[in-house]
């Protein structure tokens, strides 16, 4: 497909890949979403692109991805090359462009936004996955190994995008992982209908294949030392993420049928994988939880980012009569995807905006019963430039529930076995790395990286991959000496 004059985006339409109707997915249907773009249709929505000569979209997308010059590769079926350019920035591509907010990043920011930006998520989905199925691999062969060997602690996105770029150089990446599969909450915290986990096992097969390799089941602090691993490697880098939830300080929060965001949605990843299907414990893992029994119950889900989206929407396919989100402030200040909201709304999640929780009640044999929500408005503007939620006298009320689940969001803590190698942490539990007088990402002791939400908090995939990408950098720079 050419491009036929400056102005064929009026003709040419922004579309995205069909859906799962809504009664599948409010039926209990855990498929991804979202289908993928043929041939035809993945260069339909290339051919849109302006080619404008400066690029929002890929300054506005933190790996910062070659996007028109994949966009163009796409129209002209020069797939493989394609492919191969999506890999030189973005380790995980097939990932990123399923999960990433493409509304806040890349697409929200393309010149023809206003008109209907180019599907360019579904464009990346399309290439990576049609250029794996037909064979592509990461070219290996100018790759020197180089004798040098790094522990990767974490199998998320920052480990694994730190693995590939660390055997693109030429060094043996070993990474450990507490979970069975590799992924992190790829795998067990992003659910399903939003990231297939087939999409995780190929890219692993794809890594194996380039040499990285894999010790699941061990956790560093009681299967092996941190020690062990500083003298049998020549670097580490830990990638661990972000698992501590953030405690909103409600009464009732330990009654009977009040969730933790996060175990809630590992848990039943789990079960619906089929990695576990009875959702087993993980050895030695203290954060768990015993899934209730959802089917006909009334759901509320406190929190308004993607995991609260998560939750909501998994609530909803595990057959819960009423699901409905509260959240503090106005729907424009929502910190979630704009999308995500919207698939949430079509399957049936009822919105309560400018409702904040105050404590969450008990009736009878401490069972949850509800949650006593206050009215807000929106007032003057906090630290962060964001306004604060003001808490509108006497409007209190019984948001009434059967399971309540907290999604206030999640931050990192340093682990005791890092803390006792000289690794220091900030207040809010985020691992120090970089500064004056070091590498970037590389921490208090000189062969410990670390990066991704362990060190900036929970944020996005993609933030993530950016920076177990540019972690490896430094790591191979440290080498070479």
């Amino acid at each position: 497909m050419s491009r036929k004059h400056a102005f064929q985006f009026l003709d040419l339409p922004r579309t995205m890949p069909q859906r799962i109707p809504v009664e599948l997915r409010t039926s209990g249907d855990w498929g991804e979403l979202y289908g993928k773009f043929g041939k035809e249709d993945a260069q339909y929505q290339a051919g849109r692109c302006l080619d404008c000569g400066n690029p929002y979209c890929s300054w506005k997308c933190p790996v910062h991805n070659a996007i028109p010059q994949w966009l163009q590769l796409v129209q002209e079926n020069r797939i493989h090359e394609a492919a191969t350019l999506c890999h030189s920035t973005n380790p995980l591509p097939e990932v990123c462009g399923r999960v990433c907010p493409q509304d806040r990043l890349c697409e929200g920011s393309c010149t023809l936004e206003e008109f209907g930006a180019v599907t360019i998520g579904a464009v990346e989905k399309y290439i990576v996955d049609t250029a794996l199925a037909t064979g592509w691999r990461p070219d290996m062969t100018a790759v020197q190994p180089t004798g040098h060997t790094v522990a990767v602690i974490g199998a998320g996105p920052a480990g694994l995008a730190c693995a590939d770029r660390l055997a693109h150089a030429g060094i043996t990446a070993v990474v450990y992982d507490r979970y069975e599969q590799v992924g992190g909450l790829l795998q067990f915290g992003i659910p399903s209908f939003k990231l297939d986990k087939d999409v995780i096992r190929r890219r692993r097969d794809v890594l194996e294949g380039m040499g990285v390799q894999f010790r699941l089941g061990v956790e560093i602090g009681r299967d092996i030392s941190l020690q062990q691993l500083l003298d049998t490697h020549d670097a580490v880098f830990v990638g661990t993420g972000a698992y501590r939830y953030t405690d909103g300080g409600l009464d009732g929060q330990d009654l009977k049928g009040v969730l933790p965001a996060l175990p809630f949605l590992v848990q039943n990843s789990r079960i619906v994988g089929g990695d576990d299907p009875q959702g087993r414990p993980i050895a030695g893992w203290e954060d768990q939880i015993a899934l209730p029994d959802l089917n006909g119950k009334r759901v509320v889900v406190l929190g308004g980012g993607d995991t609260g989206m998560d939750c909501v929407r998994s609530a909803v396919r595990l057959g819960a009569a009423k699901v409905t989100c509260a959240y503090r402030r106005d729907e424009a200040n929502m910190p979630g995807s704009a999308r995500e909201v919207a698939n949430a709304r079509e399957e049936g999640v009822r919105f309560l905006f400018n409702r904040q929780p105050l404590s969450i009640e008990a009736g009878a044999d401490d069972e949850v019963i509800g949650v006593t929500v206050i009215e807000t408005r929106l007032g003057e503007p906090d630290a962060n430039g964001r306004q604060n939620a003001v808490q509108i006298e006497g409007s209190e009320s019984l948001l009434e529930a059967d399971v309540v689940i907290i999604a206030f969001g999640f931050s990192p803590s340093v682990p005791s076995w890092l803390a006792e190698h000289g690794v220091e942490g900030q207040a809010n539990g985020r691992i120090l790395a970089g500064g004056k007088g070091k590498l970037p990402f590389q921490t208090a002791h000189p062969r410990l990286f670390a990066g991704g939400d362990a060190v900036r908090g929970a944020d996005l995939v993609v933030t993530a991959v950016a920076e177990g990408r540019d972690a490896a950098a430094s790591i191979v720079r440290l080498l070479a000496h």
